[in-house]
């Protein structure tokens, strides 16, 4: 049904599709519970599968996985199928790489405490401005020693040698205040706690990892599971919007393009900017607005638009919104914000329709190829061809069975970082051995697709031996050589690459050429 170009949405007064070169413009899914903004999702990640962009979704209820499995024909998936006219329908697996933070659904995804940066870090820990200038400090020092911040182990290290040698670091950077660096750790100690701890590490996720397609050019469907994640709703909207800086910041400028490069969904989208200062909520959209041009589109899914900040809203071109109820004032001014987002359609009423929709219709309204939204239409969704529910564990064991990153983020590495150093110091002063106690051990082996077999340890270069298996999406291009950058946090700018690939002999002497955290960086423009 859909056209070439275009992911077909349903059906309105005329069928209804969202055109691939304005995807990277954004969106908005949002709806009551119940009304169908997941089935809605499917259908988006599904349609950028098909055109080889891989794409990344949060699963915080633990259905979205069943877009590895096709779907089971059902009256209802065939009443709807009729009622829009489409009739080349047919269930139909897509190619998924399961995630995890924790290491228990999926493959462990984690990022060293030096990409996360101070500022973020101190957002997730919940810090104070006081706080989180002593943790600049911490991460400036760090820097100026060639110590290494990997794991929540490295920055407990760091911040009892700065606590202890508060009167040497106070007169270059600030007052150290113990009381601070107690909250710090304390706040370390929930983190860990939540499971926060295992985010941290080596060998952190290569974006690159996420560009990939399998061999018929579908682009892979990222699915993170967050059942657990979202029981810690900092954390999670964290994590989620690190994730979205270092894509601002790694991929490189390309313009106008025929389809996305990547796209990037945000369930859950108000808990990014609950509690959320204004001066972060202002970077991001500035990261909103400017990503685009480096052909990554971030699609919010939510309850109400209400739960958008305007500037942010705003650059949301492509809207598919399904039921709102008006049983409170809040709701009613929910309504009203909904029929002043959209192009007025002088057949209906959009703040009337919205709270008559039924569950998979939506008032949806997308952008042309000039980028001028549509007149909003009341659509009746098209059934995703996946499984509209959760798998089984054997299920998902077979499809992490035949992952193209087998291997290659299983293992934790524990190199030589902070806290070995430090306590080799402290080993020294005291007549012990300086032997470091964390040697680098060899890297992960990588698997090709549906092989299971592991691939010997330098028998083909990286590169080639994942376009053979997951070849690249048609629009990738090779990831970018580290540049320089003129944006600097309070601290030095830290190279980011080296925290990855430095050795600890050389790990002080390498120049310092990227930033750390870019919305860190923004904020300190």
């Amino acid at each position: 049904m859909a056209e070439p170009g275009t992911i077909f949405l349903g059906k309105g007064e005329a069928p209804q599709s969202l055109k691939l070169s304005v995807a990277n413009r954004h969106g908005l899914i949002a709806g009551a519970t119940g009304t169908g903004k997941t089935a809605t999702l499917r259908v988006l990640a599904e349609g950028f599968s098909r055109a080889g962009v891989p794409c990344f979704v949060a699963d915080i209820k633990g259905d979205l996985a069943g877009l590895c499995q096709p779907a089971e024909v059902k009256p209802f998936i065939t009443e709807r199928l009729q009622k829009i006219g489409v009739t080349d329908w047919k269930p139909e697996a897509h190619p998924v790489v399961f995630w995890d933070l924790f290491g228990e659904l999926g493959h462990p995804l984690r990022a060293t405490v030096s990409e996360m940066g101070p500022t973020l870090l101190a957002r997730m820990l919940g810090l104070n401005d006081t706080q989180e200038g002593v943790l600049n400090i911490v991460f400036r020092v760090a820097d100026e020693q060639g110590l290494l911040l990997l794991d929540l182990k490295d920055l407990r290290a760091m911040l009892v040698n700065v606590g202890e040698n508060a009167d040497k670091y106070t007169m270059q950077f600030g007052n150290i205040a113990p009381a601070s660096v107690g909250a710090i750790q304390r706040s370390l100690l929930t983190l860990e706690n939540q499971g926060g701890d295992a985010f941290f590490g080596e060998p952190a996720l290569k974006l690159s990892d996420l560009l990939i397609a399998d061999d018929k050019g579908r682009g892979a469907i990222h699915v993170l599971a967050a059942e657990k994640l979202f029981g810690s709703p900092m954390l999670y909207a964290t994590f989620l919007l690190w994730m979205l800086a270092e894509l601002y910041e790694q991929m490189p400028e390309v313009g106008d393009l025929d389809k996305p490069r990547f796209v990037f969904f945000f369930d859950e989208a108000h808990l990014l900017f609950d509690d959320t200062p204004k001066a972060l909520v202002d970077q991001v959209e500035q990261v909103v607005r400017l990503i685009r041009s480096k052909g990554v589109g971030v699609y919010f899914i939510t309850q109400s638009p209400l739960d958008i900040p305007d500037d942010v809203l705003g650059q949301l071109g492509n809207k598919v919104q399904h039921a709102l109820r008006a049983f409170t004032p809040k709701d009613r001014k929910s309504v009203k914000a909904v029929a002043d987002n959209f192009r007025e359609n002088p057949k209906f009423s959009a703040s009337d329709a919205v709270q008559e929709l039924a569950v998979g219709e939506a008032l949806v309204s997308t952008l042309d190829t000039k980028g001028i939204p549509s007149i909003v239409d009341r659509v009746l969704i098209a059934p995703p061809s996946c499984r509209m529910g959760s798998i089984t564990p054997d299920e998902r064991a077979a499809v992490m069975a035949q992952s193209p990153l087998k291997g290659a983020y299983d293992e934790t590495v524990d190199r030589e970082s902070a806290y070995e150093i430090l306590m080799g110091r402290a080993r020294a002063a005291t007549g012990g051995s300086t032997a470091s106690s964390a040697p680098s051990g060899p890297a992960p082996a990588r698997r090709s697709w549906g092989t299971g077999g592991a691939a010997p340890q330098g028998s083909e270069p990286q590169a080639q031996r994942r376009s053979t298996s997951y070849p690249m999406p048609e629009t990738s291009r090779p990831a970018p050589a580290p540049r320089a950058s003129n944006r600097q946090t309070i601290g030095e700018a830290v190279a980011k690459s080296a925290a990855r690939s430095v050795t600890s002999a050389i790990g002080g002497s390498i120049g310092r050429a990227l930033v750390r955290g870019v919305l860190g960086s923004l904020l300190k423009r």
